[in-house]
């Protein structure tokens, strides 16, 4: 049978004394958790573990001794040590002996109540208190319904991790204590504090309670009864800035929430929503004094009139040789007509109305950037919205070439079936067989004729409206792309990885230590870090997508039968 013994490596120069840890009888293994420093009383020591065992809920207790004979005057206390088996009654008794500054140390176990007592082989793991203590270890996804080994060795693991992050109160206890009681363990030198921690602590408190009572006030004027009515409604649906600033008001409401975290995921997760707030606004302010410096907002809105203007001519130019020939195509000249002039009618009422709108365009600017200091995501959909207002003329003339063509789509593909002797049948969801008179075909032939030769001149207006339609459309999704980023990257967990890796941890490796015969087995367990990739797929906070996810083959058909995609922002997908 192999005995493993966890021990920390900052107990290896305590003073003689005796061990203090848990017993995990299932893997024949013990952790140490602190050395007890000579002299003590036994009752007392009792006593104190009762007490850390009724906080903690881990059930510690006295597994052995420790003999550090470093300095002369403790030799004498090796066999008041091996004796305090009997007060302390546990089995195996562990008795781990250090002879001066040797690294090869002396361990063996005593089994008195046992009748038939076998040798044990041990092997004497080293491990570092304080990266165990504050890691968080991350177990495959499939250790729940999985039995294989390394299922097993992650559920060890996990006893070994959660048994030392539970002890956390018999780490409140130092050498500078005048308690009955010394300890040897990882903050044995004193307990580790912050000054600016502690008072960021008190602070945060009647911050949070002023935070939460104006949240609970924006809160109840989303919810009133004024934003449910048209147009308000309709705009908070469909502008992705309203959105953008209701996923924030959401984060703030976590982060000012008085409930304690379960645990450390939720814990990093407040953390992540926490660091992502703070980057994004500094950034959102950021940009905010450098559009304000030198004037800057004055310049954009002497250069936004002309860029409108500028395309509004291209459309022009672009409508006046769909109307003519293009590519040496030859057109129904009535059909193309009437729809070059009624696109033309539209631009010329769009550009009617921005110069209408171009006194005020400068003081819009400048009230719009004021609100980057609520976050560069915020900015970014703002300027989303307003390429969306801007290229309205655009969605619209989409809109009517894909509704123009999608109807002559379905008629012909309904007097195709009627030529068949085929219709469909609505309630049934499917294809029938129908008879039909003379009449119904000579109407259904002459349809088919029309629709068919009038084809060619609406799609390719459809067509050219369609490729702009996408121009915007990967414009706008760029941006959101950016927004999305902004908003689920765990820049905390990723900063933590960087600077802290221990703290993330996906498992351990073991390390042979310099052997010597005799001696037991002696191994060093170091902790290894989660990967980058592993660390945003676990702690990716949720966004809401701006738009749905069509695959490419569903894309294409929305293409061909002039379905409309991406009409508006669709929301409340809430993407993890």
């Amino acid at each position: 049978m192999v005995l493993k013994v966890f021990f920390p490596s900052c107990c290896s120069s305590a003073e003689s004394g005796i061990l203090i840890g848990r017993w995990l009888s299932e893997q024949s293994s013990a952790v140490i958790l602190a050395v007890v420093h000579f002299p003590f009383i036994p009752v007392q020591v009792k006593q104190y573990l009762s007490e850390v065992q009724r906080v903690t809920k881990v059930s510690v207790s006295v597994l052995g001794s420790w003999s550090n004979s470093k300095q002369e005057k403790e030799e004498s206390l090796s066999e008041f040590l091996e004796d305090l088996g009997t007060i302390f009654s546990h089995e195996p008794w562990i008795q781990i002996s250090k002879e001066g500054d040797s690294k090869f140390w002396s361990c063996s176990t005593l089994q008195k109540h046992s009748n038939n007592p076998k040798k044990e082989e041990i092997i004497l793991v080293y491990y570092d208190q304080r990266k165990v203590m504050l890691s968080h270890l991350h177990p495959p996804l499939d250790t729940t319904t999985s039995s294989d080994p390394e299922a097993e060795d992650a559920s060890k693991l996990s006893a070994i991790f959660d048994t030392v992050a539970r002890s956390k109160i018999l780490f409140m206890t130092d050498r500078y204590d005048d308690g009955p009681i010394k300890l040897t363990h990882w903050q044995s030198e004193g307990v580790e504090a912050s000054i600016i921690v502690e008072l960021m602590k008190q602070a945060s408190v009647p911050a949070c309670m002023l935070l939460a009572f104006l949240l609970s006030l924006i809160s109840g004027v989303c919810r009133s009864r004024v934003l449910k009515f048209w147009p308000l409604s309709f705009l908070w649906s469909k502008l992705s800035t309203c959105e953008q600033l209701g996923h924030r008001l959401q984060h703030l409401q976590v982060i000012s929430s008085n409930k304690k975290a379960q645990n450390q995921t939720q814990l990093v997760r407040k953390a992540n929503i926490f660091v992502s707030l703070l980057i994004d606004v500094a950034l959102g302010i950021l940009l905010m004094s450098w559009i304000y410096r030198k004037n800057r907002i004055g310049h954009l809105a002497d250069t936004l009139i002309p860029a409108a203007d500028h395309v509004a001519e291209e459309l022009q130019d672009l409508l006046q040789w769909l109307m003519g020939a293009p590519a040496g195509l030859k057109m129904n000249r009535a059909l193309d007509q009437v729809l070059g002039r009624f696109f033309l009618y539209h631009i010329h009422l769009w550009i009617s109305y921005i110069h209408l709108m171009s006194p005020f365009i400068e003081m819009i600017l400048w009230y719009v950037g004021l609100s980057a200091c609520l976050g560069l995501t915020v900015a970014l959909c703002i300027l989303s919205d307003i390429i969306a207002l801007l290229t309205f003329h655009i969605y619209c003339f989409y809109v009517y070439g894909a509704r123009l063509y999608c109807l002559k789509i379905y008629g012909l593909s309904s007097l195709w079936r009627l030529f068949r002797g085929k219709k469909w049948n609505v309630l049934r969801q499917r294809v029938d067989s129908c008879s039909y008179d003379l009449d119904q075909l000579f109407i259904g032939t002459l349809l088919f004729t029309i629709l068919l030769f009038l084809l060619p001149t609406t799609a390719l207006y459809y067509l050219v409206f369609t490729l702009l339609r996408l121009l915007v459309v990967v414009v706008q999704g760029l941006i959101h792309l950016l927004v999305d980023l902004i908003d689920s990257l765990p820049l905390y967990s990723i900063i933590l990885r960087l600077c802290r890796s221990y703290r993330l941890a996906a498992g351990v490796k073991f390390r042979v230590l310099e052997q010597q015969d005799g001696k037991p087995l002696r191994l060093l367990m170091q902790i290894n870090p989660l990967s980058y990739g592993s660390v945003v797929q676990t702690y990716r906070l949720p966004t809401y997508s701006c738009y749905p996810k069509d695959s490419w083959t569903s894309l294409c058909k929305k293409l061909f039968l002039g379905e409309l995609i991406y009409p508006w922002k669709h929301k409340g997908e809430k993407q993890d």
